[in-house]
């Protein structure tokens, strides 16, 4: 069934929402503390160092107990790492490798991937993240906001939303290995023959990339009944996807055309007091230090209605206390480098928004198909299987204390 429909309208015509075409989710991580997460992995190893080195009533101030952690809280190993198992106070261990996290939309950041030290760590996500996976992240609602609904990421997303409620985290796949795509049973094969060409995993995330809308029940995706229009789509947001991975996945690191590349014009002093725009010369400007050109789709680009350039800057220069203080004492180099990374994705991202708004305004004319006709072809409702997480079973995980975990 196709029909002519509204996003947002209710009853038996409404659209589809994400959840109903990649049903499998997971909650956004829960850390508990902020001195877990920071922009780069030294500061970590710094903070770990002083944690394990304090003892007593100074080694719980500093790891900031809540119902769920303490320094005597016991904790399975996540899967994968190698870290203690014992209550951090007793035999805290070396410091496990930190690694490279989604922070929010578009923040690249490092966490400490010790279960002892989050109060939701969300294991299952651990269990699936590897080479071949992508995480959708739903953005958290926000009235009149007109950014985008969802990001796309190879890394393992926290789910952090800059404002509003945090969405969900959607794996592209639920096994490891790239192994059974998180989709509705169903929906590639109806898809593929409405449309006449394949439907994959890969190119439904693509078109919620380009096509999503924000709702307050989460992302609506209209599907075209043009099979056409769903491949013109799904290459806009094939691009998208490819901004946004960054170079994983067998892509090449974002760009700017035309020798646009944004540079630093003047230095960056160690303690930027503050981030500004300049318009006319399309300059950020922190401080004394200046980088351009920095087109004004970046400077202005927004998810939940928050500038991300500002909430970048913000994470990076805010007053901390406690073992969140502990960072670099000046502006690092490589903090530079991922600064023009982010600005380029921005560009990029703001540059294609022209072609996903005509892209919208398309859908808002042509037939789609509702959840009526969903139904009717058995794609809906979802099992409820398919919303629970896949068994994973091809390692061993160490339970609490040094047990075998039993999953």
């Amino acid at each position: 069934m196709a029909a002519r429909v509204a996003a947002g309208t209710g009853g038996s015509d409404a659209l589809p929402l994400l959840d109903d075409l990649m049903p499998w989710s997971v909650r956004p991580l829960r850390p508990g503390r902020p001195w877990v997460t920071a922009p780069d992995a030294a500061s970590l190893r710094a903070r770990w160092d002083l944690l394990a080195e304090a003892e007593g009533a100074e080694q719980e101030r500093l790891f900031r107990p809540s119902r769920s952690r303490t320094p005597l809280t016991p904790a399975a190993a996540l899967p994968g790492r190698a870290t203690g198992t014992s209550a951090f106070a007793r035999d805290p261990g070396p410091c496990p490798e930190p690694v490279r996290i989604s922070h929010g939309p578009f923040d690249e950041q490092w966490l400490i991937p010790d279960q002892r030290l989050l109060d939701a760590a969300r294991p299952e996500l651990w269990r699936v993240a590897d080479g071949h996976q992508v995480f959708a992240v739903e953005h958290g609602y926000v009235p009149q906001d007109s950014g985008p609904a969802l990001s796309a990421t190879a890394l393992l997303p926290d789910g952090h939303s800059p404002a509003g409620r945090p969405g969900r985290i959607r794996p592209l796949y639920r096994r490891p290995g790239g192994l059974e795509p998180n989709l509705a049973p169903g929906l590639a094969a109806e898809l593929s023959a409405r449309y006449g060409a394949p439907v994959t995993a890969g190119s439904v995330l693509a078109w919620a990339l380009a096509a999503a809308r924000p709702s307050p029940a989460g992302p609506l995706v209209p599907l075209p009944a043009d099979g056409a229009l769903w491949a013109q789509g799904v290459e806009l947001g094939e691009e998208l996807l490819r901004i946004q991975l960054r170079g994983a996945r067998g892509g090449e690191r974002p760009r700017l055309p035309g020798g646009r590349r944004p540079y630093v014009r003047a230095a960056i002093p160690p303690r930027p007091t503050g981030l500004d725009y300049d318009a006319d010369d399309e300059a950020l400007v922190l401080g004394e230090g200046r980088v351009s050109p920095v087109p004004v789709g970046a400077w202005d680009f927004r998810v939940c209605g928050v500038r991300m350039l500002e909430l970048w800057f913000e994470r990076r220069t805010e007053t901390a206390e406690g073992l969140a203080a502990v960072g670099p004492r000046g502006w690092p180099q490589e903090r530079t480098s991922e600064l023009l990374e982010l600005i380029t994705v921005l560009a990029l991202l703001a540059g294609v928004r022209p072609r996903q708004d005509a892209l919208r305004d398309r859908l808002d004319e042509e037939d789609v198909l509702t959840l009526d006709g969903l139904r009717a072809a058995g794609v809906l409702p979802v099992p409820a299987s398919a919303r629970r997480p896949a068994s994973v079973l091809d390692h061993q995980e160490e339970g609490p204390e040094g047990q075998f975990a039993l999953l």
